[in-house]
């Protein structure tokens, strides 16, 4: 090839290409369930601390 001039494409990567199975779409339940678990305990440490500061 001389230089200066692109190599020829390849032409392996046909159509079945991407993911094997099919993903699931949406969250799993554990990682919501342990997120909504973070969300909740740090809503009641600052209403917490908003009452110990309010007295």
């Amino acid at each position: 090839m001389p230089p200066g001039e692109t190599p020829p494409a390849e032409s392996s990567a046909g159509s079945g290409t991407g993911p094997r199975e099919d993903l699931s779409r949406g969250w799993a339940k554990g990682p919501l369930f342990i997120i909504g678990i973070v969300v909740v305990l740090c809503a009641a440490f600052f209403l917490a601390y908003a009452l110990v500061v309010a007295l």
